[in-house]
């Protein structure tokens, strides 16, 4: 396939920042993703791009002249490449604007990231085939997959207000329980707390209600791509999700990475999107020629769990799991697509969730869920612990990152949250 590539993509482009250069960093100068910071001295929040171990305030090299992060993705993607071009130049070896951009970093150490733009809507999917099998067969083992999945992408609305940056804890969630056995339910702290691999996709362009966003220009209404963890009570899902849905089981709380990775930064990861020989082909609004060359994107995943009997041994963690997001049965433009279908209108900022992301292999699946099929195998650990589902005081993080060969590889830096214990 033709990739989009131009010479921010160049794989021998280094930057006089040592720390951009260096090969196992998220951050090469082929990167430069976007996201908000406020220093320590400082209340405001500050667009900045991160660029090996530092942040560039782009307000301060004067590339942007306010903290508005949702009018900058607003910008047509033709003004967005432009702004690339400008930071890559600024900060490549050799550059004669070097001084101005040096006097315009801070070190990540000594900020503190906020979400990256205003969330104005939530809406989250279930684009893993692999996840929705596995889970399908806990619940119907003749029957795992409903009838519409492979027809539609299925998705519900949640909750932005809700949704916090990554670094956060938060308290384990009280909600309505019912086991098999008893007559009535309970009200209580959640038992079975999970996390879910996903990806989050943001929002650039709107489209006026009423107006569908074609296949062909889906992709122009999207900025880029983060980690999310939408954590999920699954005792409480259990109950509560018929017939309409999760509803305090997934309300309670979701982490995102600080960092937008763009669709530009991803070009030279796409991959060829087909569905499986013998499934049905998308209906016409869900297909394109260019989603079938490149709708897929080569986005390499890792959950890593860190217990606090880890962390007392300063321990980073154990590594749980890997999947990929070009095994998604559906793609970035087909979410888009289809959510506007009805003429349901989009603005910048509107977050989508990818849904879990599992692999297709055993121990691949995206959440505890899976891996403990549904508990009744508990997850054993290195350090002799096991988990079914979350403790309190345990950590995860999610990371990410894009490899192919003649190209820099570039991460999504990673996406972490602690259980503290239910409050009364």
């Amino acid at each position: 396939m033709a990739l989009n590539t131009d010479t921010t993509h160049d794989a021998s482009l280094q930057s006089w920042l040592e720390s951009a250069n260096d090969p196992a960093t998220d951050f090469p100068i082929q990167n430069l993703p976007f996201g908000r910071f406020r220093r320590e001295d400082d209340d405001g929040l500050c667009i900045g791009v991160a660029i090996g171990d530092q942040v560039l305030d782009l307000r301060r090299v004067g590339l942007v002249q306010n903290a508005q992060m949702n009018q900058l993705m607003r910008l047509p993607r033709e003004a967005r490449q432009i702004l690339r071009q400008a930071i890559s130049e600024g900060l490549r070896q050799g550059s004669a604007q070097e001084g101005k951009f040096r006097a315009a970093l801070v070190p990540q150490s000594e900020v503190k990231m906020g979400l990256p733009c205003e969330i104005g809507d939530y809406t989250d999917f279930y684009t893993s085939i692999h996840h929705a099998t596995t889970v399908g067969k806990q619940f119907r083992p003749d029957n795992p997959l409903l009838p519409n999945y492979k027809w539609v992408p299925i998705g519900y609305h949640g909750r932005a207000s809700s949704i916090f940056a990554s670094g956060h804890s938060f308290p384990r969630p009280l909600g309505q329980t019912k086991s098999p056995d008893a007559e009535i339910p309970t009200f209580g702290p959640c038992r079975r707390l999970d996390y879910e691999l996903e990806l989050g996709i943001f929002i650039s362009r709107p489209n006026i209600a009423g107006d569908r966003i074609p296949m062909s220009s889906a992709e122009e209404h999207v900025f880029g791509i983060s980690l999310f963890n939408d954590w999920s009570a699954r005792d409480i899902q259990g109950w509560e999700y018929q017939p309409l849905g999760p509803f305090l089981s997934k309300n309670f709380a979701s982490t995102l990475s600080p960092w937008i990775v763009t669709m530009d930064a991803l070009e030279p990861f796409r991959k060829a999107f087909a569905h499986p020989p013998g499934d049905p082909q998308p209906l016409p609004y869900l297909d394109s020629p260019a989603n079938r060359e490149g709708g897929a994107i080569d986005i390499e995943l890792e959950v890593w769990l860190q217990t606090p009997a880890m962390k007392a041994d300063d321990s980073p963690g154990e590594r749980l799991m890997t999947s990929n997001y070009a095994d998604a049965y559906w793609t970035v433009a087909q979410m888009v697509a289809h959510h506007t279908a009805n003429g349901c209108n989009l603005r910048a900022g509107d977050l989508f969730g990818s849904g879990t992301l599992s692999g297709p292999d055993v121990g691949q699946g995206g959440s505890l869920l899976e891996l403990s099929d549904g508990g009744k195998k508990p997850v054993k650990l290195a350090n002799g612990e096991a988990r079914t589902f979350l403790e309190d005081g345990d950590t995860v993080i999610l990371r990410g990152y894009c490899r192919r060969e003649g190209f820099r590889r570039i991460g999504f830096g990673e996406c972490r949250g602690t259980v503290a214990p239910a409050r009364p």
